[in-house]
This record gives structure tokens, C-alpha cells and sequence, in this order.
């Protein structure tokens, strides 16, 4: 597994701060596919957004068939995301 330098929620100041505020999740962590933009922030944002707007934005696909389509994807690819 490749290792990403990250800065921890701890660490983060500014903008990076405010989007781990933003996107902390329920149990209290931030994903790690969120955390390893944490050297830039604005390309959190965006993967972000774009994770939004494909998972929730205006589609054919109802919500279940997009997470039915994104857990098969990863199932293939062998990735526990």
C-alpha cells in the first residue's frame, strides 16, 4: 500500500480545517479517500463535489443502483472503498 502524507485534523488550520469540519463523518473521522488531499485542499473540495453530485446529483440511477454500481466497481477492483 502506497503512503500518503497527510496532515491530521489536529494539524489543519484555515481552509483545510473548515473542509474537515465539513466532511467529518458520524463516527468522528474524516474518510482517508478525503484525507489524502489534505495537502490541498481545493482538490478536496472538488473530489468531493464530484463524489456529491455523482451519488446525489439529478440521474436516471436512483440512489440504490448508483451504491449498488460503486460497491460491484470496487468489489472488482479489489478496493475495500
Amino acid at each position: 500500500m502506497a503512503w500518503i502524507k497527510v496532515i491530521s485534523m489536529e494539524e489543519a488550520k484555515g481552509r483545510l480545517k473548515e473542509l474537515y469540519q465539513k466532511y467529518l463523518e458520524p463516527a468522528g473521522v474524516v474518510d482517508n479517500i478525503m484525507n489524502i488531499h489534505s495537502l490541498n485542499p481545493k482538490s478536496m473540495k472538488t473530489h468531493y463535489e464530484l463524489y456529491a453530485h455523482l451519488m446525489r446529483g439529478k440521474s436516471d440511477l436512483s440512489r440504490a443502483q448508483r451504491e449498488m454500481i460503486a460497491v460491484v466497481t470496487s468489489a472488482v477492483n479489489k478496493c475495500h472503498y
